[in-house]
C-alpha cells in the first residue's frame, strides 16, 4: 500500500493546508513569546540583590530612576511572567508540551485517543478560549479607555498593554485547538491510508519504531 506524505502538495487535503498554516502561526508566536524569560530572569535577579543591597537600590531610584524601586521591579516581574505563559500557551499544545496525567489515554489505540482528543477540544478547549477572548477583550478595552494604571501610586501606567498580551495569548491558544481539531478530523474521518506529521498522537508504526529503538538501546546498554 502506497502512503501520501504532506510532501506532495497536490494530495495534501485542504484541512492539512490550513492546520500547517495555523501551527506555523502559533510556532512563531510561541517561540518569540518564549524571549520573554530573559527579562523575567534578569528582572527577577535584580529584585532580589537589590533587596540585600538596598543601599544600592536607593541611590539608583534617587540619583538615576525611580524605575529601580521594588514596586516596579515586582509589577515587571508579573508582567512577563503573563506575558511568558500567555504566549505560549498555544505553543505548548501543538508540540504536546503540557502535562498530562493520563492512566486510560496512553493504553488506548490511534482511533481512541484521538476520539479523546476531537471531544475535549470539541466541548472544552475551543469553547473556553472563545469565551476567555471575548472577556477578556473587553476587560483589555475598558482598561484602554479609563487609562488604568497600577494601584500602587509607584507602579506601572498603562497596565492595558499587558491584558492585551494576554488576550493575544489567549487567540494564539485558540487556534492550536483548531489546529489540533483539524488534526484529529483527519485522523478519523481523513484517508486511512494518508500520513502527515502529527502534533499530539502518534501513527501505530511511529509508536512501534519507537520502542523498538529503545529496546536496542536497552539492549546495547546490556553489552557495554
Amino acid at each position: 500500500m502506497t502512503t501520501n506524505t504532506v510532501s506532495e502538495s497536490e494530495q495534501v487535503p485542504g484541512m492539512i493546508t490550513v492546520m500547517l498554516i495555523i501551527q506555523k502561526y502559533v510556532d512563531n508566536i510561541g517561540k518569540w513569546g518564549s524571549f520573554f524569560v530573559i527579562p523575567l530572569v534578569l528582572v527577577t535577579m535584580w529584585d532580589v540583590i537589590s533587596r540585600k543591597a538596598i543601599w544600592m537600590q536607593v541611590f539608583l531610584v534617587e540619583h538615576v530612576s525611580d524605575f529601580f524601586s521594588s514596586t516596579l521591579m515586582q509589577e515587571m516581574e508579573w508582567h512577563f511572567h503573563t506575558a511568558l505563559f500567555a504566549l505560549v500557551l498555544g505553543y505548548g499544545y501543538i508540540h504536546n508540551r503540557h502535562v498530562r496525567v493520563d492512566l486510560v489515554r496512553e493504553h488506548l489505540g490511534l482511533r481512541a485517543q484521538a476520539w479523546i482528543e476531537f471531544i475535549g477540544v470539541n466541548t472544552l478547549m475551543i469553547p473556553y478560549c472563545a469565551v476567555m477572548v471575548y472577556f477578556a477583550s473587553k476587560y483589555a478595552h475598558d482598561s484602554y479607555v479609563m487609562q488604568e494604571v497600577s494601584a500602587s501610586l509607584v507602579g506601572l501606567p498603562n497596565r492595558w498593554i499587558i491584558k492585551s498580551v494576554f488576550v493575544f495569548g489567549l487567540i494564539s491558544a485558540f487556534f492550536s485547538g483548531v489546529a489540533i481539531w483539524l488534526q484529529t478530523y483527519v485522523v478519523l474521518f481523513g484517508p486511512k491510508d494518508f500520513r502527515f506529521k502529527l502534533m499530539t498522537l502518534q501513527w501505530p508504526e511511529d509508536v512501534h519504531s519507537g520502542k523498538l529503538k529503545m529496546d536496542l538501546e536497552e539492549e546495547k546498554k546490556g553489552y557495554t
